[in-house]
């Protein structure tokens, strides 16, 4: 029997850095879903705790990081030793926010350390609505206009607050786009393909890390991880392009 070939731009390289536990249950949560999808994600956990020169080294030949985001005080200084170290070797990265006491409060701490990190900034594709015994969920912020007629009712006074978080996503992702002057006055026109090749872009070239948000690990909901995987993170053959050669 012949061996199937497989497609390298459908190969994603995944390297899961955070707590063995949560980084253990994430990846069962990737394998389970992945038999619904036409491409190769193969995954390597790293520890968050792990020495310094480690995660260095293994970040180094990652060819895309999901950063299990924890932003209590114990952690902040470890956050930015990842990010730091990610953006020094020109690695793509994203973060997820999860399973913790108060979701907006800690997404909102992930996006301040990625904002005083140098090297990219924040870019939040969905937001947490609520807070402790009130989470209400989380608002897709690329997919809400499709939503709008149904949902706007639903989320009520959130929906202002996702619009703002939207009309900055646009502002940070278009901005540097010289064909989007027109498209700035008119959001909901812009097409979504568009806005996915700009932030896969950015992303690869470090510039942004988006950020999503889930109230569970273990959760089999892990469709809007794997897009962001797949949309904005390289293959292997993205890393040998030369925008990712470094200069000694």
């Amino acid at each position: 029997m012949g061996t199937k070939a497989i497609d390298p731009q459908s190969i994603r390289n995944v390297t899961l850095i955070g707590s063995p536990g949560e980084t253990t249950r994430l990846t069962h949560a990737i394998q389970r879903a992945t038999g619904r999808i036409d491409h190769t994600i193969r995954i390597a956990e790293l520890s968050s705790a792990a020495p310094t020169a480690t995660l260095e080294r293994s970040i180094r030949v990652a060819d895309g990081v999901i950063i299990l985001g924890n932003t209590t005080s114990q952690h902040a200084a470890r956050l930015e030793t990842i990010l730091r170290t990610a953006d020094d070797h020109q690695v793509a990265r994203l973060c997820l926010i999860t399973e913790t006491a108060d979701l907006t409060t800690d997404f909102t701490r992930c996006l301040h350390a990625i904002a005083e990190t140098r090297g990219a900034v924040a870019l939040p594709l969905q937001i947490p609505i609520g807070t402790g015994t009130e989470f209400e969920g989380v608002i897709d912020l690329l997919s809400m206009w499709a939503l709008e007629p149904t949902v706007i009712e639903f989320y009520g006074r959130h929906w202002k607050v996702a619009e703002h978080h939207y009309r900055e996503l646009i502002r940070t992702v278009m901005e540097q786009d010289p064909s989007a002057s027109a498209a700035f006055r008119n959001l909901r026109e812009i097409p979504l393909e568009r806005l996915h090749r700009r932030i896969r872009r950015l992303t690869r070239m470090g510039d942004v890390v988006p950020v999503l948000c889930s109230p569970a690990l273990d959760s089999d909901d892990v469709e809007p991880l794997l897009n962001a995987i797949l949309r904005y993170l390289p293959s292997p053959l993205d890393v040998c392009q030369p925008e990712h050669a470094l200069d000694y």
